[in-house]
């Protein structure tokens, strides 16, 4: 016989399905990926299950790289605030919602939580879905951690220049989802301007592939959300 296993599907998809009567969109609908994707989210799980977490960043291979390029500077900023990377190179906000739903929150509250997600999905996504995605991700911390405070950035730019057209996408994307903002568990912060020169370009100098950060990226994106992060904190 065979073993079925059920995983928890956040509220907001079944209320999309009766609202609407259609198939969740593929950036709300949870699904795992294989590999040694589950290899790091089963790690994350362990990690968080020996307690002791006070921050969390969330997202894709940009977060991931605090554990590359940007160790240094999450060594300065956060190696003595109990601080657990929870990016995942590769993923879309539908990864985070499954992984969020299977254990790499579970039984921890941690002061803050920093965001950062979506630039996967602005090949295959509207700006509208993923605002979705990244509601759905904000209220499952809400829901599983109320007295973690929320610290939800903008998606960072991409590509040269304000042509571009995912940077579009994820712009567009940012000007949905800034109003979950509520400057009591939800707080939104855009820091893009501090990666770009003031007509809009990115330099290779920030992001080398004009898509993931350089240590000098790292550093910019630690120094733009200090103050914020401190005061979430409670520093």
């Amino acid at each position: 016989m065979k073993t079925i296993r059920l995983f928890c599907i956040p509220l907001l998809l079944i209320a999309f399905t009766t609202i609407t009567g259609a198939e969740p969109h593929s950036a709300i609908k949870p699904v795992p990926r294989s590999g040694g994707w589950m290899t790091r989210h089963e790690s994350f799980n362990k990690r968080v299950a020996q307690g002791k977490v006070d921050l969390v960043f969330i997202g894709d291979s940009i977060t991931q790289g605090w554990e590359g390029k940007g160790k240094d500077v999450w060594a300065k900023y956060y190696g003595k605030r109990n601080a657990v990377n929870l990016g995942i190179g590769g993923d879309r906000t539908q990864h985070v919602i499954w992984r969020l739903d299977n254990g790499n929150l579970k039984d921890i509250t941690p002061k803050a939580a920093v965001i950062m997600i979506g630039t996967n999905n602005s090949g295959s996504n509207s700006p509208a879905e993923i605002a979705d995605g990244v509601k759905v991700i904000v209220e499952q911390i809400r829901k599983k951690s109320p007295n973690t405070k929320i610290l939800l950035l903008a998606v960072f730019p991409r590509g040269t220049n304000n042509d571009d057209a995912r940077r579009k996408v994820n712009q567009g994307a940012n000007a949905i989802f800034k109003k979950l903002a509520d400057s009591k568990h939800v707080h939104y912060l855009d820091i893009a301007e501090h990666f770009l020169t003031d007509d809009g370009i990115l330099e290779r100098e920030i992001m080398p592939d004009l898509l993931h950060l350089s240590p000098k990226g790292y550093t910019i994106w630690a120094e733009s959300i200090e103050k914020s992060l401190a005061k979430l904190l409670g520093e």
